[in-house]
C-alpha cells in the first residue's frame, strides 16, 4: 500500500519578498519522511484571500494531508483562518476553548487579552485545536488541513502535536554514493538503473571541487534491501 501523501502551503508576503527565509518546509519534510508520509508539493503564496482559498481547496482535494504555515497571528494581515473557513464554506468566530487557553496564558504574565490577541481564538466551525506549548495560541485542523503558525519554533511544536495523530506508512530510506565523474558519463548507467528499479527514486546532484567534476547520486525508497542492491550495481558501473 502506498504511503499517505501531503502538501504544504507557505503563506506570507514576507517570504515572497525575501525579507524572511522559510525554514518550516525543511523541518516538515524531514518529519514527514520519518513518519512515512510523502510530501508531494509545496506552494509559497502571498497574503491574498482568493489565492489562499483556491490553493487550500485544490490541495485538500489532491492530497491526504495539507499543512499550512503563517497568517494566524493577531494583526490585520493574518488572514489564514478566515481563508480556511471560506475554503470549506463554514463560519468562523471566537471559540470558548481557544479563548480559555489564551486567557490562562496571558493571565500568567499579567498581559491583557485585548481584541487583537483575541483574534487568535477565532476558529472555523468544526475544527479541532492544535496544541501550542510555546506561545499558547492554538493552530487548528479542519478536515485534512492542518493550520499552523509561521514562527519556526511554534510551527515545529505544532508539527509535534499533529504527527502522532496521523497514520503514516513506511519511512523513506535514502542512501548516497559520490561519483567523481561528469554527469554526462553518469547519465546512461543511472538511467538504465532507474528502469531496472522502478520502485526507487534516483537523483543526481552535481558538484565541482578542485577542478574535478562529480555528482552525489541519491537513491530513495522504502525497501532497504532493494536500495542496497541498486547501490551495488551503481558502484559496479563506476569502479
Amino acid at each position: 500500500m502506498p504511503n499517505p501523501t501531503a502538501a504544504m502551503i507557505v503563506i506570507g508576503d514576507e517570504i515572497l519578498s525575501g525579507r524572511t527565509r522559510d525554514s518550516n518546509m525543511h523541518h516538515l519534510s524531514g518529519q514527514l519522511t520519518e513518519a512515512g508520509i510523502d510530501l508531494k508539493e509545496v506552494r509559497v503564496i502571498g497574503d491574498e484571500v482568493d489565492t489562499i482559498v483556491s490553493a487550500v481547496q485544490a490541495m485538500s482535494a489532491s492530497y491526504d494531508h495539507v499543512f499550512t504555515s503563517g497568517g494566524i497571528g493577531p494583526t490585520h494581515d493574518d488572514i489564514t483562518a478566515n481563508c480556511i473557513a471560506a475554503a470549506f464554506g463554514v463560519s468562523i468566530d471566537v471559540r470558548d476553548d481557544a479563548r480559555a487557553i489564551l486567557a490562562t496564558h496571558y493571565a500568567k504574565s499579567g498581559t491583557e487579552l485585548n481584541e487583537a490577541r483575541l483574534r487568535m481564538a477565532r476558529i472555523p466551525e468544526g475544527a479541532s485545536l492544535i496544541d501550542n506549548p510555546v506561545s499558547a495560541a492554538p493552530g487548528f485542523t479542519l478536515q485534512n488541513v492542518h493550520v499552523m503558525a509561521g514562527v519556526p519554533s511554534v510551527f515545529q511544536a505544532m508539527v509535534q502535536s499533529v504527527l502522532p495523530t496521523l497514520t503514516g506508512g513506511a519511512p523513506l530510506i535514502s542512501k548516497t554514493l559520490r561519483i567523481e565523474r561528469g554527469e554526462g558519463d553518469i547519465a546512461g548507467p543511472l538511467g538504465a538503473l532507474a528502469v531496472a528499479f522502478p520502485d526507487l527514486s534516483m537523483g543526481s546532484y552535481p558538484f565541482q571541487k578542485d577542478g574535478k567534476y562529480g555528482a552525489h547520486i541519491v537513491i530513495r525508497g522504502n525497501d532497504d534491501a532493494q536500495i542496497d542492491d541498486a547501490m551495488i550495481q551503481l558502484q559496479a558501473a563506476f569502479p
